[in-house]
């Protein structure tokens, strides 16, 4: 990690396109104004970490419903290696 020490109107630039200047200190609060492109997402930490942590979530609940529906799909066999399936078994009449 880079510690810096900045005043009020001091600048760091970063990547040659984003630029953060200091625009306040008041006690021990810090305001920061941030230049950047369109095209650059900046987000606060904290809301960064929910956000990942919702597509984490979202990605293993996914992978599950995949998995349940593969699953459900096919027929499985019991151990005589009969197909067993979910649909109504019929039994055979005689005529």
């Amino acid at each position: 990690m880079l510690y810096l020490t900045r005043k009020v109107g001091d600048s760091v630039v970063i990547n040659d396109n984003i630029e953060v200047t200091v625009v306040e200190v008041r006690g021990k609060t810090v305001k920061l104004g941030f230049t950047f492109p369109e095209d650059v997402q900046v987000l606060r930490r904290e809301l960064y970490d929910r956000i990942q942590e919702e597509n984490r979530s979202a990605a293993v609940s996914e992978d599950l419903i995949r998995h349940l529906g593969a699953v459900g799909s096919s027929g499985k066999s019991d151990d005589n290696g009969d197909s067993q399936s979910n649909e109504p078994q019929t039994e055979p009449t005689e005529d």
